[in-house]
């Protein structure tokens, strides 16, 4: 069964709320082995959602809308299904009873217009709202399936884990599923990422493998359907295999995590504590840090020094280095860490300076960056790096290599 999700509403064009039941549906369905394919925006206009359906109905055998069925005009949903399947819209009375209950209990006037929500496809199969007013409904006409949900998540999204979800295993041939797991890489671009595991996207069937790149990551999303969840896995598990082999150097970890997450894992793991000086970054190492939790058992706390002045004063970076050496700079690098990791007594210091941009500094073309890393032990490393991308992105980016790199030395 191929479906299409259709999202009825005029304010999810105009932005001003994000499409999240599509996520919702599109994970729900592959659970069940329904290969989603499409994901339609339309806004509250009759006309176009009829051009809409007719596309939709030309590719799917599933169609699932979202949105359109409250008690206003421009809540036009059922009524733009019912014209084109050529249905009558009936009162559903336990819908209809529900709704004047709702109104009695809270002491409120029920207009005329909120009965419009009780109204169904004739002849569908309804589906109860338990967390709202508008029923869902389902309907099977000419071997296409119609599935009618309300706009609000959380009449949604119960809606079809309680009623929705069977009804649409009630009518697949077969329970296949769709599993799938998401590799995570950095420190290699896409393009040589995807040369060393070529020959496996061009030969892929089952399991498939999607790259995708972003802020000078990588991560494969591999993909596999079987009716079996264990053979699902075994699929997956074998081209994982393979992957890792070729480029497992530059894999630091799977599904949701993030670099700053696993940061957090291993320092945890470690007992250890750490502490950050940032110049260019401007706080944002520490910013993403507070956002894990548990981090307060390894963060000591840091200074954002973001002129010289800061740099001499609060984390004592020596004349001679500032006057000599300059601020973007090995030397400085390395004293920031060693300075921060000693005012707060942390296991660890790390500290981010460099040329965010637009203009070159020091010298320094934008892109200039200097990581440095400092151990209690007495063992301190600087990296380098000449980024590129906007401001924002070379200070991402800068973030992103010192988890890379610290990660890298804790292992070693």
């Amino acid at each position: 069964m191929n479906a299409e999700i259709i999202a009825v509403g005029s304010e999810l064009l105009l932005g001003q709320i994000a499409n999240t039941n599509g996520k919702f549906l599109s994970k729900q369905l592959a659970e069940i082995g329904i290969n989603v394919y499409f994901h339609t925006v339309v806004g509250d206009n009759s006309e176009r959602l009829q051009s809409v359906i007719e596309i939709a109905e030309s590719r799917a055998d599933l169609i699932i809308f979202t949105g359109g069925l409250g008690p206003t005009k421009d809540d036009l949903t059922k009524e733009t299904i019912a014209r084109h399947l050529g249905k009558n819209l009936v009162f559903d009375n336990h819908a209809l009873t529900a709704i004047q209950a709702y109104f009695s209990k809270t002491g409120r006037v029920m207009t005329e217009n909120n009965k419009k929500q009780a109204l169904i496809l004739e002849h569908a199969e309804v589906l109860a709202n338990d967390h709202g007013m508008a029923p869902g409904m389902i309907l099977t006409l000419k071997d296409k399936t119609y599935m009618l949900l309300p706009g609000p998540p959380k009449e949604l999204e119960p809606m079809f884990l309680t009623y929705g979800y069977k009804k649409l295993m009630e009518k697949l041939d077969k329970q296949e599923r769709i599993e799938s797991k998401v590799l995570r890489f950095f420190g290699i671009g896409e393009s040589l990422l995807e040369t060393k595991i070529d020959d496996l996207l061009e030969n892929q069937t089952n399991p498939t493998i999607a790259p995708l790149a972003g802020d000078g990551e990588v991560t494969l999303r591999i993909t596999a359907k079987h009716e079996s969840i264990e053979i699902c896995n075994q699929l997956i598990s074998e081209v994982e295999t393979e992957i890792m082999k070729r480029v497992g150097d530059f894999y630091y970890g799977s599904e949701q995590t993030s670099l700053i997450k696993e940061l957090v894992k291993e320092l945890t793991a470690r007992g250890m504590s750490i502490a950050a000086a940032e110049s260019l970054t401007g706080g944002m190492f520490q910013e993403q840090l507070t956002t894990i939790p548990g981090a307060g058992k390894v963060f000591k706390g840091g200074i954002v020094s973001y002129t010289n002045e800061a740099k001499s004063n609060l984390l004592q970076i020596r004349d001679e280095t500032i006057s000599g050496s300059g601020v973007i700079s090995e030397q400085c690098a390395i004293e920031m860490a060693e300075n921060i990791r000693t005012q707060l007594d942390a296991d660890v210091g790390i500290s981010f300076t460099g040329v965010a941009g637009p203009d070159e500094q020091e010298s320094k073309p934008v892109g200039t960056v200097f990581i440095g890393i400092a151990f209690r032990n007495g063992d301190s490393k600087v990296e380098k790096l000449n980024l590129s991308g906007s401001r924002t992105q070379i200070r991402i980016r800068s973030v992103k290599y010192g988890c890379h790199y610290l990660l890298n030395h804790l292992s070693n």
